[in-house]
């Protein structure tokens, strides 16, 4: 492929010779050669003990940081992926290093504008105020035990139970004064409905089956449980007054019609997101179609890379590490690169794409409003400028992110 660049670089005479003193000295410390303190013999002594060739290696790596940026400025290369670099010789007098630099594909692209995507229409339902209204009523409930009636849908019956397989009782399979909200589907499919209608103190036998992706002792075995219910609550909601609308942090509402106002406003406001949001990917997608650009394997492996390092970030945020991820999850680490691999790909070329209509359009931005930016985003984040260039990770890169929402702009002119 023509961003496929072999560079061959020679680390030689004074400059090798130095590394591999740096690299004596290094080792050194940590040997303790016969007639000789820790770290205290000579080179040469050093040499015919473990030979030239015991700081080869280490004194490749040392050199590999200059040498690739020497490649790097005397081709005038911009990398695309992290390189691949191989030893083609190597002795005290030399080391010659090859390295297998990928750039950026040619990217050619026909159109970005009149894609002909239509932007989706914003609507708030009746039915969606009142669902999210008692969503709201259900939040701030309060749970009281219900003195009369059976067990019904939405009640938490607080439960004793043990099941039995095969007349035995398996491990796990016990509980007392458990609080089980009838429709949540958190115990086995069929369970909760066979406790509707049953009273307080009252015992059923529940059969149901396991899942077969259950574990492995129980998966697709048939079970009896055993239930008593031990007390049954509802859920009393809270009255449509200002002292619910204060509770909801809505101090200037006043009425139950004022309420529903405020919900249908910040529903709008979410769904109006959601829009544009897709709305955008759908410009992106129809611009891709009309892109050419052949990625080299190289470059989608860095992006899914990229994106597990992310993926372990936000798990480590949760206390989770990535090891434990693939285990419970039960896929492999090659399971996920294949999985990831259709979206690195579209990541890459949605990144193409923007760089494309960045240049095409001669598209700049200035330290001021890179500035600007940060200072509006600290006022959202409750923070100062700086704070936000330094999660950016400088200013140039706040430059880019500015770039790149021009570029969509430009795309959105449709």
């Amino acid at each position: 492929m023509k961003n496929v660049h072999n560079i061959t670089i020679n680390v030689e005479g004074k400059e090798w010779s130095d590394i591999l003193d740096a690299t004596f000295k290094k080792k050194n410390q940590g040997v303790t050669i016969s007639g000789f303190r820790k770290g205290k013999a000579p080179k040469d002594v050093y040499l015919k003990k473990y030979g030239i060739e015991s700081l080869f290696m280490d004194s490749v790596d040392e050199a590999l940081e200059t040498a690739y940026t020497k490649a790097l400025e005397e081709n005038k290369l911009v990398p695309a992926c992290e390189p691949k670099v191989d030893i083609k010789g190597i002795d005290e007098k030399h080391v010659e290093l090859e390295f297998t630099i990928i750039t950026k594909p040619e990217v050619k692209i026909s159109s970005y504008k009149k894609l002909g995507v239509k932007k989706g229409e914003v609507k708030v339902t009746k039915e969606e105020i009142e669902n999210e209204l008692t969503s709201l009523r259900n939040r701030f409930a309060e749970i009281v035990e219900k003195e009369n009636g059976d067990v019904e849908e939405g009640n938490i019956a607080v439960i004793d139970f043990e099941g039995f397989v095969d007349g035995k009782a398996f491990e796990g399979g016990k509980g007392e004064e458990y609080p089980l909200e009838i429709g949540s589907n958190t115990f086995i499919p069929g369970f909760e409905s066979q406790l509707v209608g049953a009273k307080k103190g009252e015992t059923r036998e529940i059969n149901v089956k396991f899942p077969d992706e259950y574990v492995d002792n129980l998966k697709g075995k048939d079970a009896m449980f055993k239930v008593t219910i031990k007390e049954i609550r509802t859920r009393l909601l809270p009255e449509l007054n200002e002292e619910f609308f204060k509770d909801l942090g809505y101090d200037d509402v006043k009425t139950e019609e004022e309420l529903k106002a405020k919900i249908e406003e910040q529903i709008k406001e979410r769904k109006s997101k959601e829009v544009e949001d897709k709305y955008i990917d759908d410009l992106m997608n129809a611009a891709i179609e009309k892109m050419t650009v052949e990625i080299n394997e190289e470059i989608i492996h860095d992006e899914i890379h990229r994106m597990m390092h992310d993926l372990s970030h936000r798990l480590e945020m949760q206390g989770i590490t990535l090891e434990n991820y693939f285990k419970f999850s039960g896929i492999t680490e090659e399971a996920f690169h294949e999985q990831a691999k259709p979206e690195a790909i579209n990541r890459i070329k949605s990144r193409y794409l923007l760089d494309e209509i960045i240049e095409k359009e001669n598209l700049e931005t200035t330290d001021e409003e890179a500035m600007a930016h940060a200072e509006e985003q600290a006022k959202t984040y409750g923070t100062n400028a700086n704070e936000i260039i330094e999660m950016y990770g400088g200013l140039d890169v706040v430059k880019y992110d500015l770039l790149i929402h021009k570029a969509i702009k430009i795309l959105e002119e449709n």
